[in-house]
């Protein structure tokens, strides 16, 4: 592998990893010996210093990792002080109640409650942390096991499930008759 491609590969690793990597961990990436990578790392490091980077290459004892310049922190501070904000529509919004009230629940019980297909529904609940997997249910197939998260406690102000609001049977069958009412849309399209 030539310097640019190991370079090349060693950055994204470093990137990827968030954390730090033992040289010897990335040695074996690259297929090169511990004093070829550290020679290598030691060229990115100086690159990142003299180029007007916003990375640089933090060096500890044995191990490596991607850090942000300090002078970029106040950068950092306007970013995340800007709040991210979620945008659930009604179909998420019914599936993570499904999945609050039920949990652990498949896929294809919260399909089932709503009588459509929810995976977009779900993936938009897994990338805003509200919902995790939480396992496999030991059934044929194991379909994976979905509970509500920390994040999702803290968004909604509860401490806990229990803090939850009671679901009463007339609310259960208005998600369901939503849900119908959704199919038969996604029908005459």
């Amino acid at each position: 592998m030539n310097r640019a491609r190991a370079e090349a590969v060693l950055e994204a690793v470093l990137f990827t990893m968030g954390e730090s990597v033992e040289i010897s961990r990335l040695a074996d990436v690259i297929e090169e010996d511990v004093r070829t990578t550290k020679e290598i790392l030691k060229g990115m490091e100086e690159r990142y210093g003299r180029e007007d980077r916003g990375i640089t290459l933090t060096r500890f004892e044995n191990a490596v990792q991607l850090c942000t310049k300090s002078d970029m922190y106040e950068y950092l501070v306007r970013i995340a002080k800007t709040p991210k904000k979620l945008s659930l529509t009604d179909t998420v919004l019914e599936t993570l109640s499904i999945i609050a009230y039920k949990q652990p629940v498949t896929r294809m019980d919260i399909e089932r409650v709503r009588g459509v297909s929810c995976d977009h529904a779900i993936n938009k609940l897994l990338e805003y942390e509200l919902i995790t997997e939480l396992g496999r249910l030991d059934a044929p197939g194991r379909p994976l096991l979905f509970g509500t998260t920390e994040q999702f406690l803290r968004c909604f102000g509860v401490e806990s499930l229990e803090e939850l609001p009671e679901l009463n049977p007339v609310q259960m069958e208005e998600f369901k008759q939503q849900a119908e009412e959704e199919v038969q849309l996604q029908l005459e399209i």
